[in-house]
């Protein structure tokens, strides 16, 4: 199932899997803390494999437009995850003056 969070106003979960679909480089230019680099061109089936089957799966980019297909992607391999796409992205929480952290 794939839900939609605006970022800015939500409250990660202790222990949470964020995945930040964007580029390294983009990734390493600024992310929300606890965030891993997954990006959209590599996520498979292995990807999935690496987090619990009950554990959501919180998805984020830049702006707003790959964590959905990203989403979309992963929801193809597995439909009875939780997938959580976070809209806004890391310009959304940079825009409300809240941290990002840099490099990888």
């Amino acid at each position: 199932m794939i839900r939609k969070q605006e970022i800015t106003t939500f409250e990660f979960p202790e222990n949470a899997v964020i995945w930040d679909v964007r580029d390294a480089k983009a990734f390493a230019e600024g992310h929300v803390k606890g965030a891993v680099n997954q990006p959209i061109d590599g996520l498979d089936a292995n990807s999935l494999n690496q987090v619990a089957s009950d554990q959501p799966i919180y998805i984020l980019c830049g702006g707003g437009s790959k964590a959905p297909r990203a989403a979309e992607q992963l929801e193809e391999i597995d439909s009875s995850r939780d997938y959580v796409v976070l809209m806004g992205g890391t310009r959304a929480v940079r825009d409300a003056g809240l941290p990002l952290e840099h490099g990888m």
